[in-house]
């Protein structure tokens, strides 16, 4: 019975990553868009309202990350690992800074965003 159920588990566990695979990355897919905004990942190009948008590379990457994690609620030690590295020596307070210029730079209204919103007491989530 016990072998029964670890190749139940097994299986799911095999599923899952299936599916994940057939979703992809909209970065592997070459490019995406939300509101005026464009991104070509190839390039590295983001275009909003039809002028080019210069990010840092610490706001592309975040960017990118959003992009391919759209709609998850992410921590801001999620955030920190993921896209700064786990042997970084920085404050969640950077996320914040780093999450403001991209908001002044990509929202229509920075004030109230509407692509990258806060969750409070929970993170941040991509909308676009």
């Amino acid at each position: 019975m016990e072998e029964l159920r670890r190749s139940f588990a097994a299986t799911a566990r095999i599923e899952s990553l299936l599916r994940r695979g057939q979703r992809g990355s909209a970065a592997s897919s070459g490019g995406y868009a939300f509101g005026k905004v464009r991104i070509d990942f190839r390039k590295a190009e983001v275009i909003a309202d039809g002028k080019p948008i210069d990010l840092s590379a610490l706001e592309y990457k975040l960017l990118r990350y959003f992009v391919d994690h759209r709609g998850v609620v992410l921590s801001r030690d999620q955030l920190l690992d993921e896209v700064w590295g786990y042997d970084t020596e920085v404050y969640t307070r950077t996320v914040d800074v780093h999450i403001a210029g991209l908001r002044q730079k990509l929202e229509p209204n920075p004030t109230k965003p509407e692509f990258i919103v806060t969750v409070w007491g929970r993170g941040y989530k991509f909308l676009g």
